[in-house]
Parts: C-alpha cells; structure tokens; sequence
C-alpha cells in the first residue's frame, strides 16, 4: 500500500483529516523532551527542583506542559481538538546531569494523541529554559521524540 500524506487533499492542498467515521478507542502516547543545563544553573538544584526570582522551575514547566497539551489544537492548525482523559508531565535528573521531561496524554477519541503529548513535552522544556536563562544561555534543547502511541490504526514504539 502506498503512503500517503494524510493532511493533503487530493489536488495537494492542506485539509483537516476527517475521523468521523472512525471509531472511538483509548489512545495514550508518551513524549520526551531532554534539556541540557549549564553547570552554573545546576549548581542551583536542591532537592530536585531549580528556584528562581520567577518561581519553583520544573512545577512551573509541569504546569506549562499540561496547559499547552490541552491547546495542541490551538497551536498546530490541522490537529482535531480533543478533551483529553489525562495529562501527565514528569521531570528529572540524568546520570548525565541533562533534565529529561515526559509527557504522557490520553483519549478516548477517534484519532491520536501524539501531538498532545509532543507539544506538553516542548512546551515544557522551553518553560525550563525561559525560566534559567537569567543564569545563562548557555541551555540546550536537545531532543523531542515520541517514545510510544498506543491505540487506533497502529501502536509505535521508539525502537
């Protein structure tokens, strides 16, 4: 079977993908984004959270990442708007000293959550970086990735 863009008409203009015929079924992905600090703003971490003039870091950029997840839709013009069922964002500390954020989303809906749970993960890790950047610039958003989608047409996991 021959792939496809699902987000172009057949004359190659942008559409929204319609699900109406879809059925509804539990959807959940999990998305991480990685930052890379500088010495100078991980010297300030104690007891896992980084403080600032502005206020706790990583609560802050949990609350950020969930309120962007529930606006993916607002954000990237072709997503579907879902109320989501459930919006986690987790924060920590690697072995390598990079702060690893995880945002897990999930529906029952007729088409995925992906989005959701990519934009809570990079909204999130650029709340980090805009709530340390008075310590230095010297920040590093390194990566955003889908680790896992379940439910719908097809699972993936990041291999």
């Amino acid at each position: 079977m021959e792939k496809k863009f699902s987000h172009l008409s057949p004359s190659g203009e942008p559409q929204m993908v319609d699900v109406g015929e879809k059925k509804v079924t539990k959807r959940i992905a999990i998305a991480e984004s990685r930052v890379v600090l500088d010495e100078a703003i991980l010297d300030r971490l104690e007891n896992d959270e980084i403080h600032t003039k502005k206020g706790p870091v990583f609560q802050t950029a949990i609350i950020a990442g969930i309120m962007a997840a529930k606006k993916t839709s607002e954000l990237i013009p072709l997503c579907h708007p879902l109320g989501l069922d459930k919006c986690d964002v987790e924060i920590e500390i690697d072995e390598d000293r990079s702060v690893r954020i995880r945002c897990t989303a999930a529906v029952e809906g007729k088409t995925g959550i992906e989005m959701e749970a990519l934009t809570g993960a990079s909204i999130a890790a650029l709340t980090i970086y805009d709530m340390c950047k008075g310590f230095s610039h010297n920040i590093r958003i390194v990566e955003t990735k889908l680790l896992e989608k379940r439910g719908g047409k097809s699972d993936y996991a990041t291999p």
